[in-house]
């Protein structure tokens, strides 16, 4: 998720759903440590959230960890799965489940740094490997090291022959595996993730036994049928929430952004799909689309896109 999932977009999904575990998009080691980017820790107390790091050497990692937690992260997390050519030229992201011994060596440092949980993110193999033969020493080690949670996209990642785009679809899913990984350490913190769009479908894995069920594409562009609906239905609080409430809710955030300097685009463009499915859902993407980006475009551009989409039982009687 990266470029999608950075603080802008957390501040709306937490406004949609006060209990859903929020990752930061990835985050390199050497961009805290060495660049010094502390902007990349921004956020606005999105509790629960966890902080997704990428790197390979342990020290630089557990000093990006302790950054992390002193910035208020609630978990610090080592991307072993992403596949984008950019992460493999830096030797992270899914490079990693070539080299286990590396990230246990990772996640030992990084756990001795931080008082939070540290959790690992990792496909089931990459090119050639079996996954029945690496997956499950991978998380042994990791979790010998000091990880208390594994979340497993149940992918292989080719590193050769797939672009990072393909490597999201084309890659068969092996959910069986990742649930003989479930019954194999059961006193481990293990998700699934991969290709999930539903919520009937994260409640199946968590009847399954698995701890925690990680959606990324869905949740990001049908934000309200996923986490609009898993306060009410996954911890039973409250109603399902309302897209036109997270819209109003936006607003302050919005003043605050554009008082700082900031474009109403850089949050609106992670606001397009909040009335996916519903009549005026093309209207409201089009005004932020086309007008956001503008000179002294704000929340009067918001409050008017908001203004074509017909209340919900206004559009169940045009019906």
């Amino acid at each position: 998720m990266m470029d999608w999932t950075d603080r802008h977009c957390r501040a709306l999904h937490r406004r949609i759903s006060g209990q859903a575990l929020l990752y930061t998009e990835m985050v390199t080691s050497p961009a805290l440590v060495r660049g010094r980017a502390m902007h990349l820790l921004d956020h606005q107390g999105e509790h629960p959230h966890a902080l997704q790091l990428g790197g390979s050497d342990p020290s630089e990692l557990a000093e990006a960890a302790r950054l992390g937690a002193g910035a208020g992260y609630d978990e610090i997390n080592l991307n072993c799965g992403c596949p984008s050519d950019r992460v493999q030229s830096g030797t992270f992201g899914a490079v990693l489940m070539r080299d286990a011994p590396r990230v246990a060596e990772c996640v030992a440092a990084m756990a001795e740094a931080v008082d939070v949980p540290v959790t690992v993110k990792c496909r089931i193999g990459v090119d050639e490997q079996e996954p029945r033969d690496v997956l499950p020493d991978f998380i042994d080690r990791v979790a010998q090291a000091g990880a208390t949670h594994v979340i497993v996209h149940a992918r292989k990642a080719w590193l050769q022959g797939l672009s990072p785009k393909e490597n999201r679809d084309i890659p068969p899913l092996d959910y069986d595996l990742v649930r003989e990984m479930r019954r194999a350490f059961p006193d481990l913190g293990l998700s699934v993730n991969g290709g999930i769009t539903t919520l009937d479908e994260v409640q199946g894995f968590l009847e399954d036994g698995f701890d925690g069920v990680m959606v990324g594409r869905a949740a990001y562009h049908t934000p309200m049928d996923i986490l609009g609906e898993a306060d009410a239905r996954l911890w039973e609080q409250g109603a399902p929430a309302r897209a036109e409430d997270a819209v109003l809710a936006m607003l302050p955030y919005i003043e605050d952004h554009l008082t700082a300097g900031g474009r109403l685009n850089q949050i609106t463009r992670h606001m397009l799909g909040l009335f996916a499915g519903r009549p005026g859902a093309r209207a409201w993407r089009r005004i932020l689309s086309e007008e956001a980006h503008r000179d002294g475009a704000g929340p009067d551009l918001v409050r008017r896109a908001l203004a074509l989409v017909p209340p919900l039982d206004a559009a169940a009687r045009a019906g």
